[in-house]
């Protein structure tokens, strides 16, 4: 009887191993923050058949993401139901179905699966969110960040549930753009970091793995390249101009590094390459640049300005 119930207990203990190793299947999504990449974020869910829940400050921040999110759609079905009206109309209006919004976070994570944050690049101000929310979501729910520049590691230290946080990093414009990457920190477990890979799957895009180092993989090329190209202009060795049409006719990039980083926003930019250098101060790639710095200081930050490397009209 001994033996009976020993192997009995053993064959529960693996039972719930297993489960435990099963990866969570995402049904339920909660995204906080309703700018561009958020908004992005929760159309391409809603889009794939996912529940999504958009959250922010206030009910006319989200009103503007909705609209942004139905006329991003408008043009999607322009493309994808060209001959097919009907068929078009009636796939905006289940991904507007799978989607509501919300000015309270704490309320909505109750039943989510995912959380991913897509607000501020501010250290402290996500990590407060996390502990926030950390409180409300269930065990199982898996919280994600779509920094593009700040550690993983930083934030999940803030929760409870470190084995059940990742990155989630998409590009802006989200439906248009096909990569993520998925972010594993030394804590992230195995399911969490399938489930995450899955999640981008299912969403329609490529995910691509990366450990929780400064930038991931795309721009801690991106920006150092961008960087090297100021350097470049600075030195006085070749007209940005010139840089631009070099890097898009020798190299094929459909912007010049100058387009790109007025494109990004340069204080974007100089934001993500102090955080860096304060992180790496002997690591040339990191370097400030006194140029970059001083069009920042003078609000010139690129097309949403209206200047920065360039004029825009």
């Amino acid at each position: 009887m001994a033996f009976a119930t020993r192997q009995f207990v053993r064959a529960a203990s693996s039972d719930a191993a297993t489960a435990a190793a099963k990866k969570l299947l995402i049904k339920h999504v909660t995204i906080i923050g309703g700018g561009l990449m958020g908004a992005g974020i929760a159309q391409v869910a809603a889009a794939s058949g996912h529940t999504v829940v958009l959250v922010d400050q206030s009910d006319e921040i989200l009103k503007k993401s909705t609209k942004g999110i139905e006329e991003s759609l408008k043009r999607v079905i322009k493309k994808k139901f060209a001959d097919k009206p009907e068929a078009g109309a009636e796939f905006i209006q289940k991904t507007l179905k799978n989607l509501t919004t919300s000015t309270d976070a704490a309320s909505v994570v109750h039943s989510t699966d995912l959380v991913i944050e897509a607000i501020v690049e501010n250290l402290e101000v996500k990590n407060k969110l996390f502990q926030t929310l950390d409180k409300f979501a269930p065990e199982h729910t898996i919280f994600a960040s779509n920094t593009s520049s700040l550690q993983i590691t930083k934030m999940a230290n803030a929760t409870t549930r470190q084995d059940r946080f990742g990155g989630l990093h998409f590009f802006n414009p989200v439906p248009m753009m096909k990569l993520v990457e998925v972010i594993k920190t030394p804590m992230t477990s195995q399911k969490t970091f399938e489930s995450l890979v899955d999640f981008s799957k299912a969403v329609g895009k490529s995910p691509v793995s990366c450990k929780d180092t400064p930038g991931f993989i795309v721009n801690r090329l991106l920006v150092p390249y961008m960087m090297e190209a100021i350097r470049l202009f600075e030195r006085g060795d070749a007209s940005k101009e010139d840089i631009d049409v070099a890097m898009k006719l020798g190299a094929g990039y459909p912007m010049g590094p100058f387009e790109l980083l007025d494109y990004v926003g340069l204080d974007t930019s100089k934001y993500i390459i102090d955080g860096w250098h304060s992180l790496e101060p002997n690591n040339p790639l990191f370097a400030p640049s006194p140029l970059l710095n001083k069009l920042v200081e003078e609000k010139k930050l690129g097309k949403k300005t209206g200047e920065g490397f360039y004029k825009y009209k």
